[in-house]
């Protein structure tokens, strides 16, 4: 049976709802999953078969939490197969130059830790309003307004694709369950089927809630 981790990093809990909802799928797939708050213990990427670190955009960067973990843990990320979840609202931004920039993020964090996962998913994240001090819910309706979004700033309103996202959880549980990609020892490549690449759960679009 595979094992795989699902490191997390939350600022106002949308992140942990994201890492729970991938974590469910792979344990319906018979996964077996350890979902972690970054910071909160110090997980060895060893003992797993693959990783899933997820975190959200905030100031154009991620928790530092990730930060360090990830830095500390790079070269054996390298090891095994691995995917980043970009938890960013801005991606359903109306503006091109905003998107592109959404997409940027997780690269110049990649330089920054020295790790370069072979899967990078973008997905919208929320409005978390109610759990927003005044100045930051301020801010938050007024870049909602601007883009044609939902601006009732007494309720929490979530953008993420429940549905995709856990499609992409399937789907990564079941390359990590390859015999093809099984994590591979000190000094050897991967030689496993993971092809990079970056997939954006929403390319554009007018800022409106969905359920999960």
């Amino acid at each position: 049976m595979s094992r795989i981790l699902v490191l997390y990093g939350t600022s106002e809990g949308h992140t942990a709802k994201v890492a729970r909802a991938i974590g469910a799928r792979l344990l319906a797939d018979g996964v077996e999953t350890d979902i972690v708050e970054a910071g909160t213990s110090n997980p060895r990427p060893a003992d797993y078969d693959g990783i899933i670190v997820a975190a959200s955009v905030h100031v154009g960067g991620y928790q530092r939490a990730i930060r360090r973990w990830v830095r500390l843990h790079a070269a054996e990320l390298g090891l095994r197969p691995a995917a980043f979840v970009s938890v960013c609202l801005s991606i359903l931004s109306t503006q091109p130059k905003e998107r592109e920039a959404a997409a940027a993020i997780p690269h110049r964090f990649f330089a920054n830790v020295g790790w370069h996962p072979a899967v990078v998913k973008i997905v919208a994240g929320a409005l978390p309003y109610t759990k927003y001090n005044f100045f930051m819910r301020w801010i938050m309706k007024r870049i909602a307004r601007q883009e044609g979004g939902d601006t009732d700033t007494s309720r929490d309103y979530e953008y993420t694709d429940w549905k995709a996202l856990r499609s992409f959880a399937g789907e990564f549980g079941s390359l990590v369950a390859a015999p093809a990609n099984s994590p591979t020892r000190p000094g050897q490549r991967n030689a496993g089927t993971f092809s990079q690449r970056q997939e954006n759960s929403a390319a554009s679009g007018r800022l409106s809630a969905v359920q999960p």
